[in-house]
């Protein structure tokens, strides 16, 4: 017996154990596999398993619009992957890894502890158009820079290595980073405890 003679749900298990890529690749075998391979069944797969209480911890606005989407599993899934939403305070957003569909946490300017950040002398909040977060960090002057975030690892994808990234936009005619090297580290806090990798590892 040929794939394409089992019934339907067993054609939509198989995708399911697959990828989001290859679900889009065996919707192009015949009509059949892109009807399967588009269902609710397959891409619910692919969502992360906690995403309703994501979106219901999202902002009024958004929470509208992706309860209307959460009819169509791919357009929710892609719409996830493209547009990240913020949760929450909204000081930190909820997106998904097109080709994994693992959770993706983006933490902004005013979920960061920042030395000295409600100083006017040295910072200003103020906002960017692009930018997914009402608002930013504007660095005006500093003798030295500290700026800590952490995260909640439960809500992280299981059995996932993440990295972290620190993403800033240097003004016009400001070059500090370009004196002085920046050094970054993460680590795990347990009851308060503070655990960091070893040096050199």
């Amino acid at each position: 017996m040929e794939i394409s003679e089992l019934p339907e749900e067993c054609i939509a298990h198989i995708i399911s154990l697959t990828s989001p890529r290859d679900a889009c690749r065996s919707s192009l075998v015949s009509p059949r596999f892109r009807s399967v391979a588009d269902s609710d069944v397959v891409w619910e797969k692919f969502l992360p398993s906690d995403y309703k209480d994501l979106i219901s911890r999202s902002v009024a606005a958004e929470t509208t619009v992706l309860i209307s989407m959460a009819k169509n599993k791919k357009a929710l899934y892609l719409h996830l992957c493209e547009n990240p939403i913020p949760i929450d305070d909204g000081n930190i957003s909820f997106g998904v890894d097109r080709p994994s569909g693992k959770k993706c946490f983006r933490i902004g300017a005013r979920g960061l502890s920042i030395v000295g950040g409600d100083t006017p002398y040295y910072w200003r909040w103020t906002s960017l158009p692009q930018n997914k977060f009402s608002e930013v960090a504007e660095l005006i002057v500093v003798c030295w820079l500290e700026i800590k975030g952490k995260i909640d690892t439960n809500i992280l994808s299981p059995a996932t290595t993440y990295a972290a990234y620190f993403v800033f936009r240097l003004a016009e005619k400001r070059s500090w980073f370009n004196q002085l090297p920046v050094q970054f580290r993460s680590g795990l806090i347990v009851g308060g405890i503070e655990l960091r990798p070893k040096a050199g590892r």
